[in-house]
């Protein structure tokens, strides 16, 4: 089965970082039912001195290439997925699109219902280069700033009701759209390392969450356990 990992800053991850798609791919490379291929069209760690995506500094320099493939990208959400998801998905070939997006397109970009547009705008560009794709949709996680932040906050909110409205619209018999659950025990000042962006326990709980779909819709992967790192 061939994963793309979708995601903004907290799935690209910063030089020096684990990232949960390494998380997830030490997981998918320990399950039973494999063997699963992780695609996509980059490879890169955003890199904060040179403010662009060009470093291949991974805590484990071991992390096979092939696996640190994804579509991932720092200050890039839903809509700017959107328009990418068909020429990726058709050139990848990928099967199964974990997502998690969001957070940067409240933030910055549009209001939580022009969001879900871009969801759907998503979905549809996804499937119109494979009608059978599957997908598993994280929500929004609100960071710091929804702590101060009444309207932000609002926002993050109202955006996981309309995502968790367009999953249930979306999923079809032949294209699965499924959406996980937010981390129970995820604490931003626990299992963040600024707030917003995962640390080593955040990235497990992430990587554990989309496990979870994967393992009880699917039966894929099987259950979450954390993998030893180098």
């Amino acid at each position: 089965m061939r994963f793309m990992f979708v995601g903004d800053s907290m799935t690209i991850g910063r030089a020096g970082d684990w990232t949960w798609r390494y998380r997830m791919w030490q997981h998918l490379s320990a399950a039973p039912d494999g063997p699963h291929d992780i695609v996509g069209p980059r490879c890169e760690l955003y890199d904060t001195g040179a403010g662009a995506p060009v470093s291949h500094a991974y805590a484990d320099p071991g992390f096979p290439q092939q696996a640190r493939r994804h579509l991932a990208g720092w200050g890039e959400g839903w809509q700017h997925m959107a328009p990418l998801m068909g020429p990726a998905v058709r050139a990848t070939g990928a099967e199964v699109l974990l997502v998690s997006l969001g957070l940067i397109d409240l933030g910055f970009y549009t209001r939580a219902d022009q969001t879900a547009e871009n969801v759907r705008s998503f979905v549809a560009g996804a499937r119109a280069a494979r009608p059978d794709v599957r997908m598993v949709f994280l929500p929004v996680i609100p960071n710091v700033r929804a702590e101060t932040d009444g309207p932000f906050a609002a926002e993050v909110t109202r955006f996981n009701e309309l995502l968790a409205k367009a999953v249930a619209d979306l999923g079809t018999d032949a294209s699965p759209v499924l959406l996980a659950a937010r981390p129970a025990a995820y604490d931003i000042h626990h299992d963040t390392y600024d707030g917003t962006h995962p640390n080593a326990s955040g990235e497990h709980r992430l990587a554990g969450e989309f496990a979870a779909v994967l393992h009880q819709a699917w039966g894929v992967g099987g259950p979450y356990r954390p993998q030893r790192t180098p």
